[in-house]
């Protein structure tokens, strides 16, 4: 298994520059918002056991979540809803996320890494990583802030206004239990319309 490592950040730190690690959780669902966390920590930390947050479990996950929040420089999200996912497409919505953490940061770090291979221009340098979240310390952490605070959202709001979705066990993905759910009872106002064109629902029309 591949662990983030210091390679990217290290050159930075070397110089006692700050970086900022970037992720986002929530491309693929078919409900709820699409969620990014921008992350500073601190040159030298160790966040033991840290990684890809799709490759930890739930426990590990809110274990690193709140040592993260407590040893972080700075710790940002970005929230962009379902409505504007529609609107815009998830692409645009999961780097408009990014920019809105990264806005919200206090302190402003040298350079940006990001998780993925596209992000668009930035006042700030900045570099994409393709499976960033598993090979930098600062993505990873982002990664795991992005995923706790999306599923937390899905679970103490999206699976209290709709439970009979069951928002707090599949987080919006496509499991075979939501798509039951969508033909059965069609969809919520927190439904991305335009990830349910395949899914023939109780309503006639999505729109």
């Amino acid at each position: 298994m591949v662990f983030p490592h210091l390679e990217y950040e290290g050159p930075f730190w070397n110089e006692n520059h700050l970086v900022a690690g970037v992720d986002e959780a929530g491309r693929g669902p078919l409900a709820g918002p699409v969620v990014a966390a921008a992350v500073i920590i601190e040159p030298g930390s160790v966040f033991t056991g840290l990684n890809d947050s799709k490759k930890m479990t739930e426990k590990a996950r809110l274990k690193l979540y709140e040592q993260i929040y407590k040893n972080a420089l700075d710790v940002s999200v970005g929230i962009i809803d379902n409505i504007e996912i529609d609107e815009i497409n998830i692409l645009q919505a999961s780097v408009k996320a990014m920019k809105v953490a990264l806005d919200g940061l206090r302190l402003v770090p040298k350079h940006i890494f990001i998780d993925g291979n596209y992000f668009t221009e930035y006042d700030i340098p900045y570099t994409t990583i393709v499976k960033g979240d598993s090979t930098s310390l600062s993505i990873a952490a982002a990664s795991v802030i992005a995923k706790v605070t999306r599923d937390n959202w899905m679970v103490e709001k999206a699976a209290q206004l709709y439970p009979e979705y069951g928002f707090d066990k599949h987080k919006g993905y496509p499991t075979d239990f939501h798509i039951k759910a969508i033909e059965k009872f069609g969809h919520c106002p927190i439904h991305r319309k335009t990830f349910l064109k395949n899914i023939v629902i109780k309503q006639e029309t999505l729109f």
